[in-house]
Protein backbone atom coordinates (compact mmCIF):
# COMPACT_ATOMS: atom_id res chain seq x y z
CA UNK A 1 0.00 0.00 0.00
CA UNK A 2 1.45 3.12 -1.08
CA UNK A 3 0.96 6.49 1.03
CA UNK A 4 1.17 9.89 -0.28
CA UNK A 5 4.27 11.78 2.08
CA UNK A 6 2.15 15.09 2.43
CA UNK A 7 -1.52 14.60 3.39
CA UNK A 8 -1.06 11.01 4.00
CA UNK A 9 -3.86 9.30 2.14
CA UNK A 10 -3.44 5.94 0.35
CA UNK A 11 -3.69 4.86 -3.17
CA UNK A 12 -7.32 3.85 -2.83
CA UNK A 13 -8.56 7.42 -1.79
CA UNK A 14 -6.66 9.54 -4.50
CA UNK A 15 -6.95 9.29 -8.38
CA UNK A 16 -3.37 9.06 -8.89
CA UNK A 17 -0.20 8.44 -6.56
CA UNK A 18 3.14 9.46 -7.98
CA UNK A 19 6.20 7.47 -6.42
CA UNK A 20 9.38 8.61 -5.49
CA UNK A 21 13.03 7.27 -4.04
CA UNK A 22 11.93 7.89 -0.96
CA UNK A 23 8.34 8.60 -0.63
CA UNK A 24 5.08 9.48 -2.75
CA UNK A 25 2.95 12.33 -3.61
CA UNK A 26 -0.61 12.54 -5.29
CA UNK A 27 -2.56 13.94 -7.70
CA UNK A 28 -4.08 16.90 -5.35
CA UNK A 29 -1.04 17.59 -3.38
CA UNK A 30 1.25 17.58 -6.87
CA UNK A 31 -1.37 20.37 -8.04
CA UNK A 32 -1.75 22.15 -4.96
CA UNK A 33 2.65 22.46 -5.18
CA UNK A 34 2.21 23.37 -8.98
CA UNK A 35 -0.25 26.60 -7.95
CA UNK A 36 2.06 27.33 -4.91
CA UNK A 37 5.17 27.23 -7.41
CA UNK A 38 3.69 30.01 -9.65
CA UNK A 39 2.50 32.11 -7.02
CA UNK A 40 5.90 32.14 -5.78
CA UNK A 41 7.82 32.61 -9.30
CA UNK A 42 5.23 36.00 -9.77
CA UNK A 43 5.98 37.46 -6.69
CA UNK A 44 9.64 36.77 -7.38
CA UNK A 45 9.21 38.65 -10.68
CA UNK A 46 6.92 41.09 -9.48
CA UNK A 47 9.89 42.23 -7.24
CA UNK A 48 12.18 42.27 -9.62
CA UNK A 49 10.74 44.58 -11.29
CA UNK A 50 11.98 47.38 -9.20
CA UNK A 51 15.53 45.57 -9.10
CA UNK A 52 16.05 45.99 -12.94
CA UNK A 53 19.22 47.13 -14.36
CA UNK A 54 18.36 50.08 -16.71
CA UNK A 55 20.86 48.08 -19.29
CA UNK A 56 18.50 45.80 -19.33
CA UNK A 57 15.84 47.45 -20.19
CA UNK A 58 13.84 47.63 -23.63
CA UNK A 59 15.40 51.54 -25.17
CA UNK A 60 12.80 53.88 -27.20
CA UNK A 61 14.85 52.76 -30.01
CA UNK A 62 14.13 49.41 -29.37
CA UNK A 63 10.36 49.51 -28.47
CA UNK A 64 9.95 51.37 -31.64
CA UNK A 65 12.17 48.92 -33.87
CA UNK A 66 9.75 46.28 -32.12
CA UNK A 67 6.65 48.56 -33.15
CA UNK A 68 7.61 49.00 -36.50
CA UNK A 69 7.08 44.90 -37.20
CA UNK A 70 3.45 45.13 -36.65
CA UNK A 71 2.16 48.51 -37.27
CA UNK A 72 2.68 50.16 -40.53
CA UNK A 73 4.05 54.12 -40.38
CA UNK A 74 2.59 56.67 -37.19
CA UNK A 75 6.64 56.88 -36.33
CA UNK A 76 5.59 59.90 -34.46
CA UNK A 77 2.93 58.40 -31.94
CA UNK A 78 5.47 55.52 -31.99
CA UNK A 79 8.17 57.46 -30.78
CA UNK A 80 5.94 59.27 -27.70
CA UNK A 81 4.82 55.62 -26.69
CA UNK A 82 8.46 54.41 -26.81
CA UNK A 83 9.67 57.12 -24.73
CA UNK A 84 6.60 57.12 -21.92
CA UNK A 85 6.91 53.36 -21.70
CA UNK A 86 10.80 53.61 -20.96
CA UNK A 87 9.82 56.59 -19.01
CA UNK A 88 7.78 54.31 -17.27
CA UNK A 89 9.99 51.32 -16.50
CA UNK A 90 12.42 54.19 -15.20
CA UNK A 91 10.07 55.32 -12.61
CA UNK A 92 9.62 51.90 -11.29
CA UNK A 93 13.46 51.32 -10.82
CA UNK A 94 14.01 54.73 -9.15
CA UNK A 95 14.97 54.76 -5.73
CA UNK A 96 12.52 55.92 -2.70
CA UNK A 97 14.96 57.75 -1.22
CA UNK A 98 15.88 60.27 -3.86
CA UNK A 99 14.61 63.68 -3.32
CA UNK A 100 13.44 64.23 -6.86
CA UNK A 101 9.99 62.78 -7.55
CA UNK A 102 9.41 61.66 -11.30
CA UNK A 103 6.01 62.33 -11.75
CA UNK A 104 4.09 60.21 -14.61
CA UNK A 105 3.09 61.05 -17.76
CA UNK A 106 -0.22 59.91 -18.99
CA UNK A 107 -0.58 60.28 -22.87
CA UNK A 108 -3.86 60.39 -25.21
CA UNK A 109 -3.97 59.34 -28.78
CA UNK A 110 -5.92 61.32 -31.32
CA UNK A 111 -6.67 59.29 -34.62
CA UNK A 112 -9.50 58.47 -36.90
CA UNK A 113 -10.88 55.21 -37.08
CA UNK A 114 -8.27 52.37 -38.74
CA UNK A 115 -5.20 54.30 -38.15
CA UNK A 116 -3.87 51.86 -35.62
CA UNK A 117 -4.47 52.93 -32.39
CA UNK A 118 -5.70 49.74 -30.43
CA UNK A 119 -3.13 47.94 -32.49
CA UNK A 120 -0.34 50.15 -31.37
CA UNK A 121 -1.70 49.09 -27.59
CA UNK A 122 -1.48 45.17 -28.19
CA UNK A 123 1.50 44.98 -29.93
CA UNK A 124 3.54 47.04 -26.80
CA UNK A 125 1.72 44.51 -24.79
CA UNK A 126 3.55 41.63 -26.06
CA UNK A 127 6.96 43.00 -25.14
CA UNK A 128 6.28 44.72 -21.74
CA UNK A 129 7.55 43.33 -18.36
CA UNK A 130 5.01 44.97 -16.31
CA UNK A 131 0.80 44.19 -15.98
CA UNK A 132 -0.97 45.04 -19.29
CA UNK A 133 -4.64 46.16 -19.81
CA UNK A 134 -6.42 47.22 -22.67
CA UNK A 135 -10.32 48.84 -21.44
CA UNK A 136 -12.83 50.54 -23.50
CA UNK A 137 -14.52 53.79 -22.04
CA UNK A 138 -17.98 53.31 -23.91
CA UNK A 139 -19.57 51.14 -20.98
CA UNK A 140 -18.82 53.77 -18.31
CA UNK A 141 -21.32 55.48 -16.34
CA UNK A 142 -21.38 57.74 -13.11
CA UNK A 143 -21.89 55.37 -10.09
CA UNK A 144 -25.87 54.26 -9.48
CA UNK A 145 -26.42 54.33 -13.65
CA UNK A 146 -26.88 51.28 -15.68
CA UNK A 147 -23.51 50.39 -16.73
CA UNK A 148 -19.91 50.01 -15.28
CA UNK A 149 -18.42 51.65 -12.93
CA UNK A 150 -15.30 53.88 -13.24
CA UNK A 151 -12.74 51.79 -10.69
CA UNK A 152 -13.79 48.69 -13.28
CA UNK A 153 -10.77 49.98 -15.22
CA UNK A 154 -8.41 48.23 -12.89
CA UNK A 155 -10.24 44.68 -12.95
CA UNK A 156 -9.12 43.98 -16.10
CA UNK A 157 -5.37 44.52 -15.29
CA UNK A 158 -5.63 43.03 -11.80
CA UNK A 159 -6.69 39.62 -13.78
CA UNK A 160 -3.76 40.58 -16.16
CA UNK A 161 -1.39 39.86 -13.15
CA UNK A 162 -3.60 37.09 -11.16
CA UNK A 163 -4.86 39.63 -8.95
CA UNK A 164 -1.63 40.75 -7.31
CA UNK A 165 -2.06 43.86 -6.39
CA UNK A 166 1.40 44.99 -5.86
CA UNK A 167 2.60 44.01 -9.20
CA UNK A 168 -0.80 45.46 -10.79
CA UNK A 169 0.25 48.54 -9.23
CA UNK A 170 2.71 49.28 -11.34
CA UNK A 171 0.78 48.74 -14.40
CA UNK A 172 0.25 49.76 -17.77
CA UNK A 173 -4.14 50.55 -18.43
CA UNK A 174 -4.68 51.39 -22.12
CA UNK A 175 -8.41 53.18 -21.97
CA UNK A 176 -9.58 53.07 -25.65
CA UNK A 177 -12.73 55.34 -26.98
CA UNK A 178 -11.86 58.20 -24.86
CA UNK A 179 -13.84 60.15 -27.17
CA UNK A 180 -17.00 58.48 -26.30
CA UNK A 181 -17.40 60.46 -22.80
CA UNK A 182 -17.06 63.74 -24.06
CA UNK A 183 -19.43 66.41 -22.47
CA UNK A 184 -22.41 66.32 -24.55
CA UNK A 185 -22.86 70.07 -24.52
CA UNK A 186 -22.78 73.22 -22.38
CA UNK A 187 -26.72 73.82 -22.21
CA UNK A 188 -28.29 73.13 -19.16
CA UNK A 189 -30.73 70.20 -19.13
CA UNK A 190 -33.27 68.20 -17.45
CA UNK A 191 -31.40 64.98 -18.41
CA UNK A 192 -28.16 63.80 -16.48
CA UNK A 193 -25.15 63.51 -18.51
CA UNK A 194 -24.05 60.33 -17.12
CA UNK A 195 -21.69 58.83 -19.32
CA UNK A 196 -20.06 62.24 -20.03
CA UNK A 197 -18.64 64.50 -17.57
CA UNK A 198 -19.83 62.80 -14.86
CA UNK A 199 -17.68 59.73 -16.26
CA UNK A 200 -14.57 62.46 -16.45
CA UNK A 201 -15.21 63.78 -13.12
CA UNK A 202 -14.21 60.16 -11.75
CA UNK A 203 -11.04 59.56 -13.56
CA UNK A 204 -9.82 62.08 -12.12
CA UNK A 205 -9.02 60.72 -9.58
CA UNK A 206 -7.12 57.27 -11.29
CA UNK A 207 -5.59 59.29 -13.63
CA UNK A 208 -3.83 61.38 -10.99
CA UNK A 209 -2.91 58.82 -8.42
CA UNK A 210 -5.16 57.76 -5.63
CA UNK A 211 -6.22 54.67 -3.52
CA UNK A 212 -9.66 53.10 -5.05
CA UNK A 213 -11.42 49.84 -4.27
CA UNK A 214 -11.65 47.91 -7.07
CA UNK A 215 -14.68 45.39 -7.50
CA UNK A 216 -12.46 42.09 -7.75
CA UNK A 217 -15.04 40.37 -10.31
CA UNK A 218 -15.50 43.74 -12.57
CA UNK A 219 -19.27 45.11 -12.80
CA UNK A 220 -21.20 47.14 -10.31
CA UNK A 221 -20.35 47.41 -6.82
CA UNK A 222 -22.80 46.56 -3.95
CA UNK A 223 -22.23 46.97 -0.54
CA UNK A 224 -21.72 43.15 0.79
CA UNK A 225 -19.28 42.88 -1.95
CA UNK A 226 -14.99 42.56 -1.04
CA UNK A 227 -12.66 45.76 -2.48
CA UNK A 228 -9.56 45.40 -3.50
CA UNK A 229 -7.17 48.42 -2.49
CA UNK A 230 -5.22 49.73 -5.46
CA UNK A 231 -2.77 52.48 -5.43
CA UNK A 232 -3.01 54.18 -8.95
CA UNK A 233 0.00 56.74 -8.04
CA UNK A 234 2.26 54.22 -10.43
CA UNK A 235 0.04 53.34 -12.90
CA UNK A 236 0.56 54.60 -16.46
CA UNK A 237 -2.69 55.27 -18.38
CA UNK A 238 -2.49 56.14 -22.44
CA UNK A 239 -5.59 57.36 -24.11
CA UNK A 240 -6.95 56.75 -27.50
CA UNK A 241 -10.04 58.07 -29.03
CA UNK A 242 -11.07 58.89 -32.91
CA UNK A 243 -12.30 62.10 -31.88
CA UNK A 244 -14.84 62.25 -34.62
CA UNK A 245 -15.23 65.52 -36.54
CA UNK A 246 -12.39 67.83 -34.30
CA UNK A 247 -11.11 68.57 -37.41
CA UNK A 248 -13.62 71.18 -37.53
CA UNK A 249 -12.47 72.62 -33.81
CA UNK A 250 -8.44 72.70 -34.98
CA UNK A 251 -9.79 74.38 -38.45
CA UNK A 252 -11.64 77.20 -36.41
CA UNK A 253 -8.72 77.64 -34.03
CA UNK A 254 -6.14 78.07 -37.43
CA UNK A 255 -8.41 80.18 -38.84
CA UNK A 256 -9.10 78.39 -41.66
CA UNK A 257 -11.95 77.91 -43.96
CA UNK A 258 -13.82 74.17 -44.78
CA UNK A 259 -17.08 75.21 -45.45
CA UNK A 260 -18.83 78.13 -47.12
CA UNK A 261 -17.54 80.57 -49.48
CA UNK A 262 -13.77 81.34 -49.88
CA UNK A 263 -12.94 77.64 -48.91
CA UNK A 264 -9.47 76.42 -49.87
CA UNK A 265 -8.26 80.27 -50.04
CA UNK A 266 -6.13 79.59 -47.14
CA UNK A 267 -5.19 75.81 -46.59
CA UNK A 268 -4.80 73.44 -49.60
CA UNK A 269 -6.68 70.32 -49.67
CA UNK A 270 -3.38 68.24 -48.46
CA UNK A 271 -3.81 70.84 -45.57
CA UNK A 272 -6.97 70.16 -44.57
CA UNK A 273 -6.62 66.26 -44.74
CA UNK A 274 -3.43 66.16 -41.93
CA UNK A 275 -4.80 69.04 -39.63
CA UNK A 276 -4.84 66.55 -36.75
CA UNK A 277 -1.32 67.17 -37.25
CA UNK A 278 -1.83 70.72 -35.56
CA UNK A 279 -4.58 69.41 -32.50
CA UNK A 280 -4.12 70.77 -29.28
CA UNK A 281 -5.47 70.41 -26.05
CA UNK A 282 -7.81 73.55 -26.57
CA UNK A 283 -9.33 71.19 -29.29
CA UNK A 284 -10.27 68.54 -27.06
CA UNK A 285 -11.90 71.07 -24.50
CA UNK A 286 -13.70 72.62 -27.29
CA UNK A 287 -14.48 68.73 -28.08
CA UNK A 288 -15.95 68.21 -24.74
CA UNK A 289 -13.12 66.86 -22.50
CA UNK A 290 -13.34 69.08 -19.27
CA UNK A 291 -10.02 70.65 -18.24
CA UNK A 292 -8.76 69.06 -15.60
CA UNK A 293 -8.54 65.71 -17.06
CA UNK A 294 -6.75 67.33 -20.06
CA UNK A 295 -4.36 68.52 -17.68
CA UNK A 296 -3.98 65.18 -16.70
CA UNK A 297 -3.16 63.78 -20.09
CA UNK A 298 -0.09 66.20 -20.32
CA UNK A 299 1.25 64.50 -23.80
CA UNK A 300 -0.82 64.66 -26.67
CA UNK A 301 0.09 62.69 -30.20
CA UNK A 302 -2.21 61.80 -33.27
CA UNK A 303 -1.97 59.07 -36.06
CA UNK A 304 -2.23 60.54 -39.30
CA UNK A 305 -4.67 59.02 -41.59
CA UNK A 306 -3.41 56.43 -43.84
CA UNK A 307 -2.38 56.82 -47.55
CA UNK A 308 -2.78 54.35 -50.40
CA UNK A 309 1.18 53.04 -49.79
CA UNK A 310 0.37 52.74 -46.36
CA UNK A 311 -2.48 50.86 -46.93
CA UNK A 312 -0.75 48.64 -49.53
CA UNK A 313 2.27 47.78 -46.99
CA UNK A 314 -0.17 46.78 -44.31
CA UNK A 315 -1.53 44.13 -46.15
CA UNK A 316 1.74 42.89 -46.52
CA UNK A 317 4.62 43.73 -44.68
CA UNK A 318 4.21 42.94 -41.02
CA UNK A 319 4.27 40.29 -39.46
CA UNK A 320 0.84 39.30 -38.89
CA UNK A 321 0.09 41.17 -42.11
CA UNK A 322 -3.42 39.80 -43.93
CA UNK A 323 -2.00 38.15 -46.92
CA UNK A 324 0.17 36.27 -44.88
CA UNK A 325 -3.15 35.12 -42.42
CA UNK A 326 -4.90 33.87 -45.31
CA UNK A 327 -1.64 32.08 -46.54
CA UNK A 328 -1.15 30.39 -44.07
CA UNK A 329 -4.42 29.25 -43.67
CA UNK A 330 -4.40 27.58 -46.95
CA UNK A 331 -1.27 25.94 -46.46
CA UNK A 332 -2.11 24.29 -43.68
CA UNK A 333 -4.82 22.83 -46.06
CA UNK A 334 -1.75 22.24 -48.27
CA UNK A 335 -3.14 24.62 -50.80
CA UNK A 336 -1.04 27.09 -52.17
CA UNK A 337 -2.49 31.06 -52.31
CA UNK A 338 -0.94 33.19 -54.93
CA UNK A 339 -1.88 36.55 -55.26
CA UNK A 340 -1.67 39.56 -58.22
CA UNK A 341 -0.53 42.48 -57.22
CA UNK A 342 -3.28 44.33 -59.22
CA UNK A 343 -5.79 42.07 -56.63
CA UNK A 344 -3.85 44.42 -53.74
CA UNK A 345 -4.26 47.64 -55.19
CA UNK A 346 -8.02 46.99 -56.15
CA UNK A 347 -8.36 46.01 -52.28
CA UNK A 348 -6.87 49.03 -51.21
CA UNK A 349 -8.67 51.40 -53.72
CA UNK A 350 -11.95 50.05 -52.37
CA UNK A 351 -11.01 50.60 -48.96
CA UNK A 352 -10.28 54.21 -49.32
CA UNK A 353 -13.68 54.97 -51.45
CA UNK A 354 -15.58 53.33 -48.59
CA UNK A 355 -13.42 55.02 -46.24
CA UNK A 356 -12.91 52.06 -43.62
CA UNK A 357 -9.33 52.70 -43.30
CA UNK A 358 -6.96 49.71 -42.48
CA UNK A 359 -9.79 47.82 -40.42
CA UNK A 360 -12.19 47.65 -43.92
CA UNK A 361 -9.18 45.73 -45.38
CA UNK A 362 -9.76 42.62 -43.57
CA UNK A 363 -13.42 42.79 -44.07
CA UNK A 364 -12.87 43.42 -47.86
CA UNK A 365 -10.00 40.54 -48.47
CA UNK A 366 -12.96 38.21 -46.22
CA UNK A 367 -15.37 38.55 -48.78
CA UNK A 368 -13.21 38.16 -51.49
CA UNK A 369 -12.04 35.42 -50.17
CA UNK A 370 -14.80 33.46 -48.30
CA UNK A 371 -15.78 31.10 -51.38
CA UNK A 372 -11.89 30.26 -52.08
CA UNK A 373 -12.15 29.54 -47.73
CA UNK A 374 -14.65 26.85 -48.69
CA UNK A 375 -13.73 24.93 -51.61
CA UNK A 376 -9.85 24.56 -51.52
CA UNK A 377 -10.23 22.20 -48.85
CA UNK A 378 -11.95 20.00 -50.77
CA UNK A 379 -10.32 20.43 -53.93
CA UNK A 380 -7.12 18.67 -54.99
CA UNK A 381 -5.36 21.19 -56.47
CA UNK A 382 -2.46 22.52 -54.42
CA UNK A 383 -2.13 25.88 -55.86
CA UNK A 384 -4.85 28.35 -56.41
CA UNK A 385 -4.23 32.11 -58.01
CA UNK A 386 -6.39 34.70 -57.19
CA UNK A 387 -6.88 37.31 -59.61
CA UNK A 388 -8.32 40.77 -60.36
CA UNK A 389 -11.47 39.44 -62.62
CA UNK A 390 -12.49 37.26 -59.50
CA UNK A 391 -12.10 40.19 -56.56
CA UNK A 392 -14.23 42.26 -59.01
CA UNK A 393 -16.86 39.61 -59.00
CA UNK A 394 -16.97 38.14 -55.35
CA UNK A 395 -17.23 41.75 -54.33
CA UNK A 396 -19.94 42.86 -56.78
CA UNK A 397 -21.98 39.89 -55.40
CA UNK A 398 -21.53 40.81 -52.24
CA UNK A 399 -23.60 44.11 -49.98
CA UNK A 400 -20.06 46.16 -50.43
CA UNK A 401 -22.00 47.84 -53.48
CA UNK A 402 -24.58 48.89 -51.25
CA UNK A 403 -21.90 50.90 -49.02
CA UNK A 404 -20.54 52.47 -52.74
CA UNK A 405 -23.94 53.44 -53.69
CA UNK A 406 -24.82 55.26 -49.64
CA UNK A 407 -20.96 56.88 -50.44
Amino acid sequence: MLYCSFCGRSEHEVELMLPGMNGCICNDCAERAVELTHEYLNKIAASSLTDLDLDDLPKPQEIKEYLDQYVIGQDTAKRYLSVAVYNHYKRLNQRRDDDIEIEKSNIIIVGPTGTGKTLLAKTIAKMLKVPFAIVDATVLTEAGYVGEDIESLLTRLLAACDYNVAEAERGIVFIDEIDKIARKGDNPSITRDVSGEGVQQGLLKLLEGSVVNVPPQGGRKHPEQKMVPVNTKNILFICGGAFEGIERKIAQRLNTHVVGFGAGNHVSKADRDKLLHFVAPQDLRSYGLIPEIIGRLPILTNLEPLDRDALLRILTEPKNAIVRQYKKLLEMDGVELVIEDDVLGFIVDKSIEYKLGARGLRSLFETIMIDVMYQAPSLKSKRYVLTKEYAERQLSESNFDILSACN
